[in-house]
């Protein structure tokens, strides 16, 4: 019996950075099929827990130095079949800037109600329901 394994590549994970009432997003400069903005992100390493992995793409992608505050859940992603986990993130120091130049292309602070502009597809559920209320209140 043969079953999927999604442990053959490693899980994602990503990060949510919220603000001054707007969320981070970044843009790759080669798309992942649909996804082409995203939260910084990239894959946990062997022995890694996945909020270490979120937040040490974020530094490595955008320079800030940030801390894991909760999982906000995980999933297979429906576009990519990536084992996906989501840390909600404070910011800690530093100034959002592409840092890695070869993965990305730019990034920005995307209010609550731009959101659908760069995410057209909708956002996992647990993470929409995070952002509707870090952003809105």
């Amino acid at each position: 019996m043969t079953q999927q394994n999604t442990d053959e590549r490693p899980g994602v994970a990503a990060a949510v950075v919220v603000h001054e009432g707007r969320v981070l997003m970044v843009r790759r400069r080669v798309s992942e099929g649909e996804l082409s903005w995203q939260f910084p992100a990239g894959k946990v390493e062997p022995g890694e827990e996945r909020e270490d992995a979120a937040v040490r793409e974020t530094q490595e992608e955008t320079g800030l130095t940030v801390a894991a505050m909760k999982l906000l859940g995980e999933r297979v992603h429906p576009k990519t079949g990536r084992l996906m986990s989501y840390t909600a993130c404070q910011i800690l120091g530093g100034t959002a800037h592409v840092a890695d130049t070869e993965e990305l292309a730019e990034l920005a602070w995307v209010a609550h109600g731009e959101i659908p502009e760069y995410v057209p597809y909708g956002l996992f559920q647990p993470v929409q329901e995070y952002l509707d209320a870090a952003l809105t209140s």
